[in-house]
């Protein structure tokens, strides 16, 4: 019963965050850079309200797949940095507690060369990569949240 509220919660946030964040951000028009900032602020709000929910369900299936992570996870948004402002979600784990809270988000960087295009993910300490950009050490990136919008 717990999990199907849980659920329901996390499926009414991101409902609400849609419906108001989207339309909202249209309505203002003052260009893609602030449209496409509003969605990010929303969608790195979004994934922060229902992260505890992602990691029990991550948790959850690579338990029942045999292949659960031994350590401490957590859910952070992804940040990309470069070009295109993306949505997203990664579970991230480390054997310290410690460096499980100094993460705040996951650095996405993309790079192409030739015909070979590669996409790092790293953990970060802040949400903003601009302000500032430190690889928490000892953390790794174990699962990736895709949400089709």
């Amino acid at each position: 019963m717990k999990k199907k509220i849980n659920n329901a919660v996390a499926a009414a946030l991101i409902c609400a965050v849609m419906v108001v964040s989207v339309p909202a951000a249209r309505a203002l028009d003052l260009g893609d850079i602030l449209k496409k900032g509003a969605l990010g602020v929303a969608g790195g709000w979004l994934v922060t309200a229902i992260s505890p929910q992602m990691n029990d369900f991550i948790n959850t299936i690579t338990f029942n797949k045999g292949v659960k992570y031994e350590g401490y996870t957590k859910v952070v948004p992804i940040v990309s940095i470069g070009d295109g402002t993306r949505i997203g979600a990664a579970q991230v784990g480390a054997t310290t507690k410690d460096a499980i809270d100094n993460t705040k988000a996951v650095a996405q960087i993309e790079g192409e060369f030739s015909s070979i295009r590669a996409t790092a993910l790293i953990p970060i300490d802040s949400l903003n990569p601009i302000q500032r950009f430190r690889r928490v050490k000892g953390v790794g990136v174990t699962a990736i949240i895709n949400v089709r919008l």
